[in-house]
């Protein structure tokens, strides 16, 4: 029987987040003012907490509790992912930085560059491109809540250490909301599904396509404020040169875990691979900022320094929607050939030898 055409309704249908993405980044840079601070929308509330805090209700609703309780086990993924994000980017971007201090650009890009690699992994982007993908999204949902958490203390540490600096972090503040718009709603996500487990399984609600249009809304905001922000009134040459750099990173970094999480003796499965890709290699803005502001308050160049986090950010979440589907591809493949396991030739043998005793036992 011959396979259908896709047509050109059907393509869009396919690929409508990718084509909301360039809508809403596009409506961003026409008029940043509605979706920017302060704007008509209220993104320090609508996104900051609602849309946090939706992602997480809709991803404890959507999760299974038992895949939930097997990925607070799975202790090598976690430990992977938070020595990666909080050790070994922060070094490379340490080594990184020194080695293009003779490059031409600007000082204070290339420290916030330093500034990016100290920061912890976001608490929402990296949960719902996992969940687009198909990837292991209860592992991401840990290790996003649990990296936040951790880095409230790891970055603050790190950014003194690196940069230098004497100020206190409210580290009971930044606690309370991250408990407000992550642990609350997942734990209310799960109660809930206590309650209404059959009819999610009876008619499964388009969850991933719902985490995707509320994903929509957050990079419309970041870009928005991203294009109204007056730190990026500086020369055009060294935004361009930092933007490429900012891809050329991220493109490494996911290459590179991608490529070590195929080592087998780690034991990490496709689904473990994509929710490692996202987590270990996003930055958190949401925390970022605030943090920036904390640690270098009255610093003049605080503004040139948080240029490469406003752009690392919705470059992360625009390069991960671009690569759901290749990524989705090469994970379903990959789940497939490894469920067609050949036969050993121990297994073989063993076989034999059972039929060799069960001849003798006839005889």
């Amino acid at each position: 029987m011959r396979k259908r055409k896709m047509g050109f309704l059907d393509k869009l249908k396919d690929n409508w987040f990718l084509l909301g993405i360039f809508v809403v980044i596009t409506a961003a840079n026409l008029i940043p003012s509605i979706g920017a601070k302060g704007g008509p929308l209220v993104p320090e509330i609508t996104i900051k907490y609602l849309a946090v805090a939706f992602i997480f209700f809709n991803s404890g609703l959507s999760l299974k509790t038992e895949d939930l309780k097997s990925a607070l086990l799975h202790v090598r993924l976690h430990i992977f992912i938070q020595t990666f994000t909080l050790v070994f980017v922060p070094c490379v971007m340490w080594v990184f930085t020194h080695l293009m201090s003779s490059s031409g650009l600007d000082e204070g890009l290339l420290q916030g560059l330093l500034v990016v690699g100290c920061m912890p992994p976001p608490v929402s982007s990296a949960v719902i491109l996992t969940k687009a993908v198909g990837g292991n999204e209860a592992a991401a949902i840990f290790n996003s809540a649990f990296g936040s958490f951790l880095g409230i203390i790891v970055t603050p540490v790190l950014l003194l250490m690196f940069l230098g600096s004497s100020s206190s972090v409210p580290f009971s503040t930044i606690f309370s909301q991250l408990s407000v718009t992550v642990i609350v709603p997942l734990i209310l996500g799960q109660f809930v599904r206590q309650y209404v487990k059959d009819w999610l399984e009876q008619r499964k609600p388009p969850f991933g396509e719902v985490g995707k249009g509320v994903l929509l809304l957050i990079i419309y905001s970041t870009f928005c404020d991203t294009f109204s922000s007056t730190a990026l009134q500086v020369n055009h040459k060294s935004i361009a040169g930092i933007i490429v750099v900012v891809v050329i990173l991220q493109m490494c970094l996911l290459s590179l875990t991608w490529t070590v999480t195929q080592i087998p003796a780690l034991g990490f499965s496709p689904a473990d691979t994509v929710a490692i890709m996202y987590c270990a290699t996003h930055k958190s803005l949401t925390l970022g900022i605030p943090m920036l502001k904390i640690v270098f308050a009255g610093y003049e160049q605080l503004s040139l320094i948080s240029i490469p986090l406003l752009i690392y950010h919705p470059t992360q979440i625009l390069l991960g929607g671009l690569l759901i589907n290749s990524i989705k591809e090469w994970m379903e493949k990959t789940q497939k050939s490894r469920s067609i396991k050949p036969r050993s030739k121990s297994l073989e043998v063993k076989e034999e030898h059972v039929v060799d005793e069960k001849k003798n036992v006839d005889v």
